[in-house]
């Protein structure tokens, strides 16, 4: 006997159970919403801080004072831009401030002895450059793990920041603040630059094959390496990128400020570890983008301080928002990946 006909079934609809594997299940669609959600919440709270503080006080969002935020926030976006390659691959970069130290301190002695701002700005792109690359060598080298090696290097940077300033402030000449000051196109200078350092890291990230391979060392050390990639060059590579943009991120700060202070640099990897994560960054590597993700995160990072100081908030109260900030980062990235790991 012959089989049932085939003719006047519709095979593009499912028949039977087999096909159900193909539809995603309850679940798979709850974690999906959960992830848009916990990626949109950064932009979520940025709108709503905005629109709060600005009702609470008046005259918080405004074109000057969004310009205004928008200084205070580049150095924190090109140490974050670093920060996120690094965590790209599952590390972590703690020496970033203490690098930004260093750097000023010697970048002062030189502008305060006569050498050109070039000259002095060149010198802390270089010396974070340079503690990058120890970074990588103490990391990739000697196998230390990234937590351990940037922690012995940020106490190391700290105590050669203070021996060369020898714990003084340094008053730096008008170029440093004729640079933080100067504008183009009615946009400051360092915002320009921390835009210009932003789309380079993302199209390094999206368009090149150096973006893809740290996004597939950071997903899976194991198959990255099996698949032909130099995963010890790849990891010395995102500790210099992170050292390099901690001097630029420096440089920045510095000339906005005008003086080295026994303290400058202080808390920047925090700031830049909690802007990275708050754009999409996970501390367990693999996942993560500059734009607009780390910009946003930084944003928000300087936001939520200058509301603090636009509602005149007790100075105390800093470190534990703070503290809240970053356990509230940490449970995000946590909440966010257990559903991808699911």
């Amino acid at each position: 006997m012959s089989g049932p006909s085939l003719a006047g079934r519709d095979l593009s609809a499912p028949s039977g159970h087999g096909d159900r594997r193909f539809q995603p299940s309850l679940v798979d669609r709850r974690r999906r919403r959960a992830r848009q959600l916990l990626r949109s919440l950064p932009l979520f709270a940025f709108a709503a801080l905005v629109l709060g503080v600005d009702w609470h006080a008046g005259r918080f969002a405004t074109t000057e004072n969004a310009a205004q935020i928008a200084s205070q926030a580049a150095p924190t976006v090109v140490v974050a831009v670093g920060m996120t390659f690094v965590m790209l691959t599952g590390g972590i970069d703690l020496s970033v401030g203490a690098l930004m130290f260093v750097g000023a301190g010697l970048a002062g002695h030189l502008a305060l002895s006569g050498a050109p701002f070039a000259a002095a700005a060149a010198v802390m792109v270089v010396v974070g450059l340079t503690g990058g690359l120890v970074n990588a060598v103490l990391v990739t080298r000697l196998g230390l793990i990234p937590f351990v090696a940037t922690l012995a290097t940020l106490y190391i940077g700290r105590g050669v920041g203070r021996w060369i300033t020898e714990t003084r402030a340094m008053n730096l000449p008008e170029d440093f603040l004729a640079f933080g000051a100067a504008a183009w196109l009615g946009i400051p200078a360092v915002v320009w630059v921390a835009a210009l350092v932003a789309v380079a890291g993302q199209f390094g990230l999206s368009c090149t094959p150096f973006g893809r391979q740290l996004y597939a060392l950071g997903s899976n050390a194991d198959a990255a390496r099996k698949a032909g990639v130099n995963t010890r060059r790849l990891t010395a590579a995102v500790y210099a990128v992170s050292g390099a943009c901690a001097g630029l991120g420096g440089l920045l700060a510095l000339s906005r400020l005008g003086s080295v202070s026994p303290r400058f640099g202080e808390l920047y990897e925090f700031e830049a570890i909690t802007a990275a994560v708050l754009g999409g960054a996970s501390l367990y590597g693999g996942r993560g983008q500059v734009l607009p993700g780390t910009v946003v995160g930084a944003g928000l990072i300087t936001t939520i301080f200058s509301a603090l100081v636009t509602l005149q908030a007790n100075p105390y109260l800093y470190p534990l928002i703070t503290a809240v900030v970053i356990f509230a980062v940490v449970l995000i990235d946590t909440l966010y990946t257990r559903p991808s790991a699911g």
